[in-house]
């Protein structure tokens, strides 16, 4: 797994390569907790070469929302393969995370 992080006008982008699994998770929930600064009020995470996640990855991903909500900042998901949005789906965690169908639409629904 590999994730990239770019910022730009106060919104942390975050890029996520391979599997989010009992071996990654650590350092997926890392990459963006060092990453997240104070004055960043959005948070997307771009999934579209995300090819799995497990339920330890559900999980940290649900943290991570709420962790960036406390901070009065929004989270989403963008970019989510048929495959990975099944889980989502069949966990109902896509009605508790917002999940767009690209960065672009993200970023548009969390500017309003």
């Amino acid at each position: 797994m590999d994730v990239t992080t770019e910022r730009k006008a106060g919104v942390l982008s975050v890029r996520v390569d391979g599997r989010i699994d009992g071996s990654t998770v650590l350092a997926f929930h890392e990459a963006i907790e060092t990453a997240l600064e104070d004055d960043d009020h959005t948070v997307i995470v771009d999934c579209e070469r995300l090819s799995y996640i497990g339920s330890v990855g559900l999980r940290t991903v649900l943290a991570i929302a709420k962790a960036v909500s406390n901070r009065d900042a929004r989270f989403a998901l963008c970019s989510v393969s048929t495959q990975v949005m099944s889980v989502f789906e069949q966990s109902g965690f896509d009605t508790i995370i917002s999940i767009h169908p690209s960065k672009a639409e993200a970023l548009a629904a969390l500017a309003e």
